[in-house]
């Protein structure tokens, strides 16, 4: 997520009255290149099921045809749809940029407008920016982290505002939340888990 200030049509300091982040979607180089592995090991499983099957090799390396297809032909082919799909999943995913869009402060509006594309369609929530207690920093360590920046509005649950994904550098994540919790001139609460 990273910070980009737009210029206000009204005067005074652009910085003091319009934030724009513009948050990243599946459009990352990590899901192009587990999308195309899925890809390439469906396919070279189906194709092994049905080399098995059919007693011919239809990939150029190993054998193949020599595979006994009930059990091991069989549990290939399963493997070999099962990647596809997924692959199939991701790739849909990364065509409509699933996740991307922007939160928006407008001070002079009052209003927190967070943008996001979903799968079927844009999701826009508008929130009074008045409504903004805190901005908190979530930190959980271990098999699975999360760095995060979550806003605590008044009388509703925490809303996180970052994008998703592998976790923030920690130093990263800080400078964020503190511009923020500036900008928004509301306390910046400590890590939690």
């Amino acid at each position: 997520m990273s910070a980009d200030l737009q210029e206000s049509p009204n005067t005074g300091d652009p910085s003091e009255t319009l934030l724009e982040q513009f948050v990243k979607g599946s459009k990352k180089t990590s899901n192009y290149i587990v999308a195309s592995m899925l890809t390439i090991g469906g396919i070279g499983f189906s194709l092994a099921s049905i080399s098995s099957y059919l007693g011919k090799d239809l990939l150029p390396l190993g054998n193949p045809s020599t595979l006994i297809f009930v059990p091991q032909g069989l549990f290939m082919g399963f493997y070999g749809i099962s990647g596809t799909l997924i692959a199939c999943y991701l790739w849909a995913l990364i065509r409509v940029d699933y996740g991307s869009g922007f939160n928006r402060f407008d001070k002079e509006k009052g209003v927190l407008s967070i943008d996001r594309q979903g799968f079927f369609k844009k999701i826009t929530i508008e929130i009074p920016i008045n409504e903004i207690q805190a901005v908190k920093l979530e930190i959980r360590e271990g098999f699975n982290p999360r760095r995060r920046i979550v806003l605590r509005l008044q009388g509703r649950k925490d809303l996180p505002i970052s994008e998703v994904g592998g976790p923030q550098p920690l130093l990263y994540l800080e400078k964020q939340g503190a511009e923020l919790a500036s900008f928004l001139r509301v306390n910046l609460e400590g890590l939690s888990n």
